[in-house]
């Protein structure tokens, strides 16, 4: 299926979107290795989304997913009870991936993932995305980031304000990533498990508190 967004740029994808006969290409020439998958675990938006799910069950927070408005353009009928899309554009750009209610809080947030050891690449951070949390920010809500070291098996909370003081200084020339250290002194940690895989609350209960510190600390 072809996607485009709102400007008709191709959508690239990701590897999650890959057919799996395109995958399975990949490892022709490994016949003589063998390839376990034992460790390999959900991707990051799976956890989020398992988590989510036990939240809302257990009355803890409701946030969701957001859904992407896509417009149909083509659509093949191979059989009168089937329907293949093959060309559909993304109607709107893209704002965050999850905005939900807790604890009377507005929350919204975006996750990123990525294999780097050393650092997080903002190139997959769009201007209209630090715009909208900056404006959830503005109305007194919760933004922030959850970001996946997938190769490290780390997962932190980064507030907005921390992104952005990177965001702009790459576009005033600086550097186009943060370093994983300032992640581990001025993000929150937080750890897999099972109920709830990703426990994101704990930290977020964080940034509320020190939310409520500095309103405080204005008056």
């Amino acid at each position: 299926m072809v996607i485009r967004y709102p400007n008709g740029k191709l959508y690239a994808g990701t590897k999650r979107d890959e057919p799996k006969q395109a995958k399975a290409k990949k490892t022709k020439g490994t016949n003589n290795k063998e390839i376990s998958y034992s460790n390999r675990g959900k991707s990051l938006e799976d956890d989020l989304n398992d988590t989510n799910v036990f939240y809302s069950q257990q009355k803890l927070a409701n946030i969701h997913k957001k859904p992407v408005p896509i417009q149909i353009v083509k659509v093949d009928y191979p059989a009168r009870s089937a329907a293949v899309i093959r060309e559909a554009y993304f109607r709107t750009p893209s704002t965050t991936d999850y905005n939900g209610v807790y604890n009377g809080y507005y929350i919204d947030f975006e996750a990123k993932e990525t294999d780097s050891k050393t650092s997080f690449p903002l190139k997959n951070i769009h201007p209209h995305q630090m715009e909208h949390m900056n404006s959830v920010l503005h109305q007194r809500g919760i933004a922030f980031f959850i970001v996946r070291f997938s190769t490290l098996s780390r997962n932190f909370v980064v507030r907005y304000d921390v992104v952005a003081r990177f965001y702009d200084n790459m576009k005033n020339g600086g550097r186009k990533s943060i370093p994983f250290t300032v992640f581990e002194t001025e993000a929150i940690e937080i750890h897999e498990g099972y109920l709830p895989r990703l426990d994101y609350l704990q930290a977020v209960d964080v940034l509320i508190a020190d939310k409520s510190v500095c309103e405080s600390e204005e008056k």
